[in-house]
């Protein structure tokens, strides 16, 4: 009977977890408009959101990564990128000239109060979600060099191309 209960307290429970609701969080673009990371979102069929900083040497590793093969993910599976910066009020003026430095081609918002950090419960920086109708369908936190490859896998079997 033990056994029967913890197995479907385990089902449920990651049930409950497999796919979690986008929230609804307001954010300001790179041009100071304000728009939402689900208005961000719906733009293609699956999207890849990354937290991200100035001051974090794995976020710029890991979307450097990703830019490599970026235009690649988009032909294949028609991928979008947002990169959310959660530099504060301090360092966000940073994140122009970087990006223009970088040549990044993903949308870039901001997130300087941390709103959206905090209600995905992100404790620290890079971390990646995978978006497939306002739904998170996969997560990852941190970043070592190969993990784009995991990325890309998830995002080929959420996508329809």
């Amino acid at each position: 009977m033990k056994k029967i209960v913890f197995t479907l307290a385990l089902t449920f429970s990651l049930v409950g977890f497999s796919q979690e609701k986008l929230p609804s969080v307001s954010l300001e673009t790179i041009n100071g408009d304000t728009t939402t990371i689900q208005n961000a979102a719906e733009k293609s069929d699956i999207t890849i959101v990354s937290l991200w900083a100035t001051w974090c040497v794995p976020c710029i590793k890991e979307l450097d990564a990703i830019n490599d093969v970026y235009s690649d993910w988009q032909d294949e599976t028609g991928v979008s990128l947002i990169a959310v910066s959660v530099d504060d009020s301090r360092t966000v003026r940073r994140v122009k000239p970087l990006i223009n430095g970088k040549g990044w081609d993903y949308e870039i918002l901001l997130d300087t109060n941390n709103d959206l950090k905090r209600a995905l419960g992100a404790a620290t920086v890079p971390l990646t979600v995978l978006i497939k109708d306002n739904k998170i369908v996969y997560r990852h936190s941190g970043y070592s060099p190969g993990a784009e490859d995991e990325l890309y896998e998830y995002v080929k079997k959420y996508s329809k191309k």
